[in-house]
């Protein structure tokens, strides 16, 4: 009985720890595209090219943090608590976060997943 209380613990501070490089993850990406888009924008007469990659960076500092977020809700939930009512909160979380993700990387590819990859993108 007293492992299970130890493996509980651990578990709970590795989510804790997965959760907060998440929110790390989300903080410094956010600062960095913002920094970037600053550079670039002086050097950029339309400003529209550096739009567009802080945005692409700043979607995917926040897929990183969404996917860093989620494995550790999967840790805390399955391995702390696993009752039939935190599953379901985490199924509800899993589902909205992987929503997000698949909106924001939409946004990013500026195309469906499904759409053919433009000329020049192919050739990457």
């Amino acid at each position: 009985m007293e492992s299970r209380g130890a493996w509980s613990h651990v578990a709970e501070v590795l989510g804790s720890g997965i959760e907060a490089t998440g929110v790390i993850a989300i903080v410094i990406g956010v600062g960095w595209a913002l920094s970037r888009f600053a550079v670039e924008s002086l050097r950029d007469q339309t400003r529209q090219g550096a739009f567009q990659r802080a945005r692409s960076r700043l979607g995917r500092a926040i897929l990183l943090g969404l996917e860093l977020l989620v494995a550790g809700d999967i840790i805390r939930t399955v391995a702390v608590t696993p009752t039939f009512t935190s599953v379901g909160v985490l199924a509800i979380i899993v589902a909205i976060r992987t929503f997000l993700s698949f909106t924001l990387e939409v946004e990013i590819a500026g195309r469906w997943p499904w759409q053919a990859k433009p000329q020049d993108e192919q050739s990457l």
